[in-house]
């Protein structure tokens, strides 16, 4: 999960962009760009027929273009039916997970379809044809990613919010937009229910009574007006004791006789929508929230992967270690490696090995340094830390001072991703929130590192962690490992 950065100007803009008209914008702030749908479709036709003709046609396939326009329909086909071409889909995900899942599928239609038809293209060769397939549907979901979330900073692509719910309640929504910057949401309005004033400064478009109104679309007609008045594309209901059941209802069907979307805020955050549930019981609508992964294949699988990657990448890159520990013999004096005592799983004290960045006898010095913290929590960190040596600075540029941890993955008491390995000191002031990131053993790498690593505030650390913490399932360990390539090339949040 990458953090999409609003400039406050630019939101406050978007909020506030049609206030004194009477029209609307030529351009909806909620719609996408036009192409993105035309370049998906096109992308994955194209990249999947062409490779597929090539190759059938060279292995003197009978029906070559047919073979590649019948791979490219399936293709396409099986997007389709997974609403990967939904406007709510392009340009949402830059995910390889869900986009591999749609391959498999692919080649299990492909390998019946063979069958049937008596094809006789090599399987080895017919597999790496539609190869190309997965590899550029991924390049062009990454490329509509990047433009969204640049369309987004500019505020030219964000979804705009009325909320609806009793002042305090919807304080509770706005401020928790607001301090979060991974969605495209922004609050451009409220209808009130009951008095009371909002701090935050969001304009009250309308007020309702406290009580359920006598006429049957008492609630309907100046929630439709607020969402006309302010150009909204979603209505946001927090609900509360005045805000629900019956009158929940009558708000919904206003809003549905009119066309437009209405969403529910249930009161939960930082839940992953793969442990969310709708059910019916009663003719109620009931939300079921399933525990987090504690057990199971897949914290087996996931055992098994730490091991197994651990004890490999040693031995690949028993090389780089040689050459690291030179460059760092030759850079300053003192050893090649750097201890420390953490704190991982349940509280369990560990000592976690890197390669040492700094002069030796840095944790002196820390304490001389500690006006000088540029972070807003527990942890120290400083862009330009006199202790770094100079050898140091490119090893945590590139991460590579990181790489002794998988020493400490094979024994067991980190993970290959998990949360971030805290000092004694950090976690004596933890409160009890914070002390859940100590459920799970810690990682080498993890949320915090593909989203800013030391550019994090320790709220946004905090509320990673524990994001990882409820939600994490070995596919999306996987999905971090493989985003945290780009992450350590990047560098962003490195020092």
């Amino acid at each position: 999960m990458r953090h999409v950065r609003f400039p406050a100007q630019r939101v406050a803009a978007a909020a506030a962009g049609v206030e004194g008209t009477t029209t609307a914008p030529a351009r909806r702030l909620g719609d996408k760009a036009r192409w993105y749908l035309p370049a998906a479709v096109t992308a994955d036709f194209v990249g999947a027929a062409m490779p597929v003709g090539l190759v059938f046609d060279a292995a003197q396939q009978a029906r070559p273009v047919t073979c590649a326009l019948a791979a490219a329909l399936a293709w396409t086909g099986v997007q389709g039916l997974r609403r990967r071409y939904s406007s709510r889909a392009l340009g949402e995900s830059r995910g390889v997970l869900p986009v591999v899942h749609d391959w498999l599928i692919l080649i299990g239609i492909l390998a019946v379809a063979r069958v049937m038809t008596g094809e006789s293209t090599p399987r080895l060769a017919a597999l790496g044809a539609l190869l190309p397939a997965l590899l550029v549907t991924v390049a062009c979901h990454k490329l509509t990613y990047r433009h969204l979330t640049a369309a987004r900073r500019e505020a030219q692509a964000v979804s705009r919010v009325l909320v609806v719910g009793e002042p305090e309640a919807a304080e509770h929504v706005i401020a928790h937009l607001a301090a979060r910057t991974d969605h495209p949401y922004v609050v451009v309005g409220v209808v009130a229910v009951g008095d009371g004033s909002l701090a935050s400064g969001v304009p009250v478009a309308a007020r309702l009574d406290r009580g359920m109104p006598e006429a049957p679309n008492g609630d309907g007609a100046p929630v439709l007006g607020a969402v006309r008045s302010h150009h909204a594309d979603l209505v946001l209901v927090a609900p509360g004791a005045r805000i629900a059941g019956e009158r929940l209802r009558r708000v919904a069907w206003a809003l549905h006789d009119e066309g437009l979307e209405l969403a529910v805020f249930p009161g939960l955050v930082e839940i992953s929508v793969k442990r969310l549930e709708t059910r019916s019981a009663g003719g109620l609508a009931v939300l079921r929230v399933a525990p987090p992964v504690r057990r199971g294949v897949q914290t087996l699988l996931k055992s098994v992967l730490d091991r197994l990657g651990a004890g490999v990448g040693l031995l690949l890159l028993s090389p780089l270690f040689l050459t690291v520990v030179l460059a760092i013999r030759l850079g300053s004096r003192g050893p090649a490696f750097y201890s420390q005592r953490r704190i991982g799983r349940d509280g369990e004290p560990f000592v976690m090995w890197k390669f040492r960045t700094m002069v030796v006898d840095a944790d002196r010095l820390k304490a001389e340094l500690a006006g000088a913290n540029e972070n807003d929590g527990l942890m120290f960190k400083m862009r330009r830390d006199p202790r770094v040596t100079r050898v140091g600075r490119l090893l945590r540029r590139t991460s590579l001072d990181e790489l002794p941890q998988l020493v400490n993955v094979l024994t067991g008491s980190m993970s290959l991703v998990g949360p971030r390995p805290p000092l004694p000191e950090e976690v004596a002031e933890y409160d009890e929130v914070e002390l859940r990131r100590l459920t799970v053993r810690p990682g080498m790498t993890g949320l915090w590192q593909i989203s800013g690593r030391s550019d994090l505030s320790w709220d946004e650390t905090i509320q990673l962690d524990l994001q990882y913490v409820d939600n994490w399932s070995f596919t999306s360990d996987v999905d971090v490992m493989g985003r945290t390539l780009r992450a350590v090339v990047d560098g962003r949040g490195a020092y």
